[in-house]
């Protein structure tokens, strides 16, 4: 199926109707845009077909249930708009994201709980958060002295705008010649960076932090290619200085799967080039998908 001519740069879901992506808009006073009061999530589509759809649609039910939202539809429906978008789109790959904001409150309303929650979704073709090159040759990752908002304070398992404290990250990574950044916590463990999970390598050891992220599907997907694998996995608090002296580091994200980081802080991460562990699963986590690992096909007719 090829997209329908308004549809091409992608399509939304917005106030009952679907629209060009570039025509997709929220009232300036919705909440979600002012007081970052929104939880959203994100599906991948590969080769025609979402992946862990009902993981991502279970995940997001809880994030809105967390923030003591009520979505205004079923999650059936949510499924069906998000394919909507898609084949509207006519995208066979593509990054398709589901939003719920608190919504618009009346005159001189401050109470969240008299306002009506809304519900968005749209679909783009496919997105990298590492580009080709990149996922080649490995990221160059700084791991920021900027702490995370702790737990305690915003939730990190309920998906959020809340990325002031990512931005900076990133930008203390620009500012010492790297790629991206991972925050680290008051115990300067390490927690995650913008849009993905860290996962590290030593002594033949997966290991990735148990507390201070989003429980990203892919990071599930890891934790599951390891036990198939035989490969002995840690989730737990995960020192900086042990991810600087990891054998093997890589992230992972539903913007781009496994990518492999070659050096943290300036200093080349083992042999300074995609490790052999990394390569292993990575090749594995793409290989399943081409064979239709928790896939849900679209149809698209």
């Amino acid at each position: 199926m090829t997209a329908k001519p308004r549809f091409a740069a992608g399509a939304a879901f917005v106030d009952g109707a679907y629209v060009p992506i570039a025509e997709a808009r929220i009232p300036i006073t919705d909440w979600g845009f002012t007081r970052s009061d929104v939880t959203y999530d994100v599906v991948s589509v590969w080769n025609g077909a979402f992946f862990r759809l009902e993981d991502h649609l279970a995940r997001f039910a809880a994030s809105v249930a967390g923030l003591r939202m009520q979505l205004p539809l079923s999650r059936d429906g949510v499924s069906e708009i998000l394919t909507e978008c898609v084949r509207l789109a006519g995208l066979r790959n593509a990054y398709v994201e589901m939003v719920c904001t608190r919504g618009v409150p009346a005159q001189g309303n401050r109470d969240p709980r008299r306002m009506q929650n809304r519900f968005f979704a749209f679909a783009l073709p496919f997105i990298w958060i590492a580009n080709e090159e990149q996922r080649r040759r490995g990221l160059h990752l700084v791991i920021s002295s900027v702490q995370r908002i702790p737990p305690a304070s915003v939730d990190p398992t309920i998906k959020n705008f809340h990325w002031g404290d990512l931005i900076r990250g990133l930008y203390d990574a620009y500012d010492r010649g790297g790629e991206t950044a991972v925050l680290v916590d008051a115990q300067d463990h390490v927690t995650e960076g913008p849009g993905f999970n860290v996962f590290a390598v030593s002594g033949g050891r997966v290991k990735t932090p148990a507390r201070g992220v989003l429980e990203g599907i892919t990071r599930k997907s890891v934790i599951e290619l390891c036990a198939l694998e035989g490969l002995p996995i840690d989730v737990a608090p995960l020192p900086a200085q042990s991810v600087r002296r990891a054998e093997e580091v890589f992230i992972t994200s539903t913007a781009g799967g496994i990518m492999p980081v070659t050096t943290v802080d300036g200093q080349p991460v083992g042999e300074g080039k995609p490790g052999p562990l990394t390569t292993r699963l990575n090749d594995l986590y793409w290989k399943k998908k081409e064979q239709g690992w928790h896939a849900t096909p679209i149809d698209y007719a």
